[in-house]
């Protein structure tokens, strides 16, 4: 009893490097539980001394998360954080690939093709209940982010204590190519990145590399691939549920790196005098004027992959970070989840099966938007996405009374 009152007054002083602050809870054995084999092949445990580890395993979809996978982890973190003999958690993936390439949005797809918005539903409040779960953990958290991070791939580890990347990890947050918004907390941490940086990210889908996620916080600690196996060794073998402990365990194999010279990091002033903009048009027509007065090709570059996102899904995630700017984590995903109910609806607009359509099932790279322009995208139709969702259709229910008593 003594240790875990310790823990949870630990969790609310503890503030750790990085964009976000969050509390932490803790660790288990492991639970027995009655899923089918295949099913639990998608999320693999790894039992240490004083630790457990949840292994992604879905290399064929670079471990992008679907239900039964969302599902599980939260049912292991969950075990693992009432488990007094726990001390920390870690998470990587399985295959040599990707850490996680985000939500499974064929799946999804294929579910909103049969009209089955119900299971797409879920999906998203048991990711996002996982999410505020990972944001709230009460014991040191140590993602392995090796490989592709994508998307909701993400919202997961960035929330968490510990993030490591190595020299193959890349970042990105491509939902405005697929007529969505970055969600999973996105609105969260992209909002308190360095400038406005977290809005080129989430207009553009541009890419930052593991050096580039050290520079702008992202992450907490680099290593390239080869120390990883050292990194895991070490980990466990350590019996301890104290953050500096792991802090230095990890710093011992650590490496101090740069973001190079053509990294989008050394554009902060541009992208600072660009994006800060109230509106999607106004970001636009500062690229366009600084590159006819500049000849800068970044801008051309930027430009188009704006042009080719949907208008809607651009409108929708500025005024998502926009807003998380002055939210809590629980704030964020409570809205981001009425979003993603609006974009699955299809209501306004069927940009998300249309943007998933092109790029990943028909793959023929030529979505067609509706709205096509960013001017026929109206006042209403964006902020119809952040509405409350009123009292047929219930809010995300998060358990913030229990995690955090105080706020």
């Amino acid at each position: 009893m003594a240790k875990t009152k310790f823990l949870f007054q630990l969790s609310r002083c503890w503030k750790k490097s990085g964009v976000i602050s969050c509390h932490k809870r803790g660790f288990s054995a492991l639970p027995n539980y009655a899923q089918p084999d295949y099913l639990q092949q998608e999320v693999l445990v790894e039992g240490r001394a004083n630790s457990r580890a949840a292994n992604l395993n879905r290399p064929s979809s670079l471990n992008a998360l679907s239900a039964s996978m969302v599902a599980r982890l939260n049912r292991l973190y969950e075990s693992w954080e009432d488990n007094s003999d726990i001390g920390f958690v870690m998470m990587k993936g399985a295959s040599g690939k990707a850490f996680c390439s985000g939500s499974d949005v064929i799946e999804l797809y294929m579910q909103l093709s049969e009209g089955n918005t119900d299971a797409c539903k879920e999906y998203f409040r048991s990711l996002y209940k996982f999410v505020y779960v990972l944001g709230t953990y009460l014991r040191p958290h140590v993602a392995v982010m090796d490989g592709i991070v994508m998307g909701g791939g993400g919202g997961i580890p960035v929330h968490g204590m510990f993030r490591i990347v190595t020299d193959r990890t890349i970042f990105s947050v491509p939902e405005v190519q697929l007529g969505f918004h970055p969600d999973a907390g996105a609105s969260y941490y992209l909002s308190r990145l360095p400038g406005y940086l977290g809005e080129y990210l989430a207009l553009t889908g541009d890419k930052l590399n593991g050096a580039e996620m050290m520079g702008c916080g992202l992450a907490t600690h680099y290593s390239p691939k080869e120390k990883l196996p050292w990194i895991e060794e070490r980990l466990g073998k350590l019996i301890t549920d104290d953050p500096s402990v792991i802090g230095s365990s990890l710093a011992q194999y650590g490496s101090l790196v740069y973001p190079e010279k053509t990294s989008v990091l050394h554009k902060m002033e541009a992208i600072n005098e660009i994006f800060c903009h109230d509106t999607v048009e106004e970001i636009v027509a500062a690229l366009e004027d600084k590159a006819a007065s500049s000849g800068d090709k970044w801008c051309a570059l930027v430009l188009d992959k704006i042009k080719e996102a949907s208008k809607l899904s651009l409108k929708v995630s500025l005024q998502s970070i926009r807003e998380g700017r002055f939210q809590t984590l629980d704030q964020c995903l409570i809205r981001e989840y009425r979003t993603s109910l609006r974009f699955i609806w299809r209501r306004v607009s069927d940009d998300f099966c249309e943007g998933i359509r092109a790029r990943l099932v028909d793959k023929d790279f030529a979505p067609k938007w509706n709205p096509r322009t960013l001017e026929d995208v109206s006042d209403d139709m964006v902020a119809s996405f952040f509405t409350p969702l009123g009292e047929v259709e219930p809010e995300l229910d998060l358990p913030v009374s229990v995690r955090e008593p105080d706020v």
